[in-house]
């Protein structure tokens, strides 16, 4: 295997190169535009995404390339820790949205703004515009810009506005403040980026920017996470639902309101009260 990055701002992982329809075709783009791809998607076509998306990856995440063929690789997200391989999360995406990995790896920057536009110069050439939960090696400070390496050698700069370092304190109240960013997005399944995102999802990504590595999916996040009674949760931990003998199929941060969550029945990202519907279903509360 070797090891690459995504250089693009998001690649969406497949199950197959066979998986995406001809309505896919935006998303796997050698210049993938998941805006526009996501946009143009009713209801339907976005739950015929079930079996056919598993995750996306962000630009210059980590890759690690197990084989090649036609045009796609087989690839494990080693950012996405997973039960369904010990070295990360499996899938699929074209050849085209791999590069080599940034020349640096320290100093971590996240961005913590649904877009961020990245710059060749401080505030001038637009490269790209990069979604939230981007993590970046940072280089080099001026003037309210911060440079940080890119895919294939280069280097780019963003606004210190937009980002916050990986390793600062982070506190319960900042998840939930980073999550109502993207209050009414359009649930997305697979989706991890500013385009659309499922449950686990935004949990993922979120605690990403806030420094924490932790699984991807939500059955994955329940056994890996710290358990705690129901009674005892505060806003920034998490409810877990699932139903008898069945996986955790679902998962949502604990809000003052009740539950901030990406809700595939409500088609969108919500902060409401947890209905009794939902709380029937209530299996494990679990502190990050």
């Amino acid at each position: 295997m070797k090891l690459v990055s995504a250089k693009v701002p998001v690649s969406t992982v497949w199950t197959s190169p066979d998986a995406p329809r001809d309505v896919d075709a935006p998303a796997i783009a050698a210049q993938p535009d998941v805006a526009a791809w996501a946009k143009a998607m009713d209801t339907e076509t976005r739950l015929g995404l079930h079996g056919r998306t598993l995750t996306q990856l962000l630009f210059a995440e980590p890759v690690l390339v197990r084989s090649e063929r036609d045009g796609w690789s087989e690839i494990i997200a080693p950012w996405q820790p997973s039960s369904a391989d010990d070295l990360g999360y499996p899938g699929w995406v074209p050849s085209s949205h791999l590069g080599e990995l940034p020349g640096a790896a320290t100093a971590p920057v996240a961005v913590t703004v649904p877009t961020a536009q990245l710059f060749a110069e401080p505030g001038d050439g637009h490269l790209a515009d990069l979604s939230f939960a981007t993590v970046l090696a940072s280089v080099d400070h001026t003037d309210g810009f911060t440079r940080v390496a890119l895919p294939d050698g280069g280097s780019g700069w963003l606004a210190d506005s937009a980002l916050r370092p990986v390793d600062s304190p982070a506190s319960p109240e900042d998840r939930i403040r980073l999550g109502s960013l993207f209050l009414g997005l359009e649930y997305l399944w697979g989706g991890t980026s500013t385009y659309g995102l499922d449950c686990s999802g935004l949990v993922h990504a979120v605690s990403r920017v806030l420094g924490q590595r932790i699984p991807r999916d939500a059955h994955d996040q329940c056994d890996a996470l710290e358990h705690i009674p129901t009674d005892e949760a505060g806003p920034g931990d998490l409810y877990f639902f699932g139903r008898p003998d069945q996986k955790v199929h679902h998962v949502g941060f604990v809000s003052p309101a009740g539950m901030l969550h990406a809700s595939e029945t409500g088609k969108r990202l919500e902060n409401e009260p947890l209905l009794p519907e939902r709380r029937q279903t209530l299996v494990a509360t679990a502190r990050l």
